[in-house]
């Protein structure tokens, strides 16, 4: 008996579920890229990465090594997902959704192919697409020409709606809340794992009681003491907290594919006099940062002027990844608006409805007086006038040496 195995199908299995944002939204979004699209003399816009197509269509997914996309038409956006997940993706999209099986290699290429219609001018995200893939839409969908949007479709995201910007905000009361959750973890003795994961505990239960129709997965904690402190993304470990150490909180709640973030540099019970001294400066360093950011401002001015601060105390040599980034769809794996990051190589002026942090870092190596990495970190939204800094959590040596 011979059983007829689809290459795709549809499957509204169940009702769709709210969204992060309103569905006139995400009608916004896509009339933005489709106007990209019209300028751009394209046709159809296949989305791969995780968060572009979480943008257009609220779908966040977990590849586990499997592709997936979203194929952006001048009247449709449709989520391709597989057949493992079943019906989640499109409960979570807005638009429709073709979910391919594993039956015959390349299904999911035939399902991009029927998503794309009569479309033959496509667009794609040539930062994200891998070489096997370019050579695969060629093959199983001959398109006529393929254009990269990548720069353009940042661009768009890097200009926040009111609704993303009231996002972004809970995101930064709810770092606060495992700032404060973490602070009041910390001990003489205690575990960095510990102290991690009662901040993340807290968010997560944060999240959960004011965003109750999202998915709640994915906010984490990188709370580093000692030497561990010396790469702002070292990840958490069983080492306890010892009298005098220099500490690094970082809490990152995630809440439907947007991340925010709160740094704080803290010592544990005294801080000893040349790691006073480094810590003031980068608190300085920081607080330039913050009156710097408003409309107009440019991104390598910006830096240049933080590194004449660090440069006057000698600290520039110290200095270990530019001063700030773009904040939305993001995280840890997924995304990054390249064009809005506060480096010397980045010329973008900054706009009202831009979302950047400021966040200095120094790290003195072990050996030296004030070993150790020292961080701030603040989120700002640009306004008409200046900045509304949403982080509200406290910073510097008379809040945070915790005795």
């Amino acid at each position: 008996m011979t059983t007829t195995r689809p290459d795709f199908f549809e499957l509204h299995n169940g009702e769709k579920s709210p969204l992060p944002f309103s569905h006139q939204e995400y009608e916004n979004r896509l009339a933005k890229l489709r106007s990209l699209m019209a300028a751009q003399q394209v046709s159809a816009v296949l989305l791969t990465s995780m968060h572009n197509i979480a943008y257009y269509s609220g779908f966040l997914y977990c590849s586990f090594g499997r592709p997936y996309g979203c194929v952006v038409t001048e009247d449709k956006c449709i989520t391709i997902s597989a057949n493992i997940d079943l019906s989640q993706p499109w409960r979570r999209s807005f638009g429709d959704n073709f979910i391919y099986t594993d039956w015959r290699r390349d299904n999911y290429w035939r399902a991009v192919k029927e998503a794309f219609g009569n479309a033959r001018d496509i667009g794609i995200e040539g930062d994200h697409m891998t070489l096997t893939n370019r050579q695969k839409l060629d093959t199983m969908t001959n398109p006529t020409s393929v254009k990269d949007l990548n720069e353009g479709i940042m661009a768009l995201r890097m200009i926040k709606s009111a609704e993303e910007i009231e996002l972004i905000k809970g995101g930064a009361r709810t770092a606060d809340i495992g700032g404060e959750a973490i602070r009041d973890a910390i001990r003489v003795g205690t575990r960095e794992i510990d102290v991690a994961m009662a901040g993340r505990d807290a968010m997560e239960l944060a999240i959960a009681q004011n965003y109750p129709d999202s998915e709640i997965r994915d906010s984490w904690v990188w709370f580093q003491s000692g030497i561990n402190t010396d790469g702002a993304h070292n990840p958490v470990t069983t080492r306890k907290l010892e009298y005098g150490d220099i500490l690094s909180l970082n809490t990152f709640p995630m809440i439907s594919g947007y991340y925010t973030a709160l740094e704080r540099t803290l010592f544990v019970g005294d801080v000893d006099a040349e790691s006073l001294k480094i810590w003031q400066a980068n608190v300085a360093a920081h607080e330039l940062g913050l009156s710097l950011i408003k409309p107009g401002a440019k991104c390598s001015d910006i830096c240049a002027e933080i590194n004449e601060l660090f440069a006057s105390h000698d600290l520039l040599k110290y200095r270990t990844f530019g001063y700030g980034h773009s904040f939305g769809v993001l995280s840890h794996y997924y995304g990054r608006e390249a064009g809005l990051e506060l480096r010397e190589d980045i010329d973008t002026v900054l706009e009202p409805n831009m979302v950047v942090s400021i966040e200095p870092m120094l790290t003195i190596p072990e050996g030296l007086p004030g070993a150790g990495g020292y961080r701030e970190h603040d989120i700002l939204v640009v306004t008409e006038q200046g900045s509304d800094n949403i982080t509200g959590f406290p910073y510097g040596p008379e809040a945070n040496v915790i005795r």
